[in-house]
């Protein structure tokens, strides 16, 4: 089991797809979840987290480009809310060959504006009576569902059949929520390793605004050290490292907005 560090993602293969998408190769490495992700820099239009240990869809940083995940052959059981706060141009999952098992489980995709292509092929939430209706009522920006066209048929089918007080008790009926366990998860409404959700913000939101790897390695070392980043400055000079453009945290400084949108790293 390899942990996913900024230097695995700096080292992994880096391609332009058939496709002629920027992608990220991941495969292999049996990561067990996801993280450092503001190491790519928001350089990639595709990655690919294939045949991994990974068993939650989370921890990304703020990703504006990223248009395709790929995560076949993991262990996947959850998917995160608010998935668009980080990947708001998200057009394409593929979780073919994962464990996720009921219907309520695909609710927080519901989140994903641009989401066309979904992929569950061989997961047990498939065998669910009306899986495809549930799909077409809940997400209906997916268009291709499980490598096949979504039909208008099929839009009307389920927009009768939850429709009505008969069609909220079949909802009732037939969408539930896996109760499996996920390691660290619900870590960000507690403390995790002595970081609170304001000091997890922070993390991400200074990662986010990192604007080269040596950044992100400088950033990486204070939180080692417990040190949380506050303020992340653009360069002065081109003379200028990293460390002098990182303001550590101070307890005395002014709040910081927790509910202020993340701001996408420069290109």
């Amino acid at each position: 089991m390899v942990k996913l560090t900024t230097e695995l993602i700096m080292n992994s293969y880096q391609f332009i797809n058939p496709v002629k998408d920027r992608e990220l190769d991941l495969r292999g490495y049996k990561i067990p979840l996801i993280e450092n992700m503001g190491a790519t820099l928001d350089q990639f239009d595709t990655i690919d987290f294939s045949d991994n240990d990974i068993r939650k869809v989370d921890g990304f940083a703020y990703l504006k480009r990223l248009k395709n995940l790929v995560f076949n052959n993991n262990s996947i059981v959850r998917i995160a809310d608010n998935l668009d706060q980080c990947l708001p141009n998200l057009e394409s999952l593929i979780l073919t060959g994962n464990q996720i098992q009921e219907l309520g489980d695909l609710d927080p995709l519901a989140s994903l504006p641009k989401l066309k292509m979904l992929s569950l092929l061989h997961n047990p939430v498939t065998s669910k009576d009306h899986y495809r209706l549930y799909v077409a009522h809940k997400i209906p920006q997916v268009r291709i569902l499980d490598f096949r066209k979504v039909k208008l048929k099929e839009y009307e089918a389920a927009k009768a059949l939850f429709k009505g007080k008969e069609g909220k008790e079949l909802k009732k009926k037939l969408v539930k929520k896996s109760n499996l366990f996920v390691p660290g998860e619900g870590l960000e409404s507690r403390k995790a390793n002595g970081h609170s959700q304001e000091d997890i913000w922070r993390i991400r939101k200074a990662i986010s605004e990192a604007s080269s790897f040596e950044e992100v390695e400088h950033l990486t070392k204070l939180l080692q050290a417990g040190q949380i980043p506050n303020k992340v400055y653009k360069k002065k000079s081109g003379a200028q490292n990293a460390e002098e453009n990182i303001e550590e945290f101070d307890d005395d400084e002014e709040e910081v907005n927790t509910n202020e949108a993340p701001i996408p790293m420069e290109q």
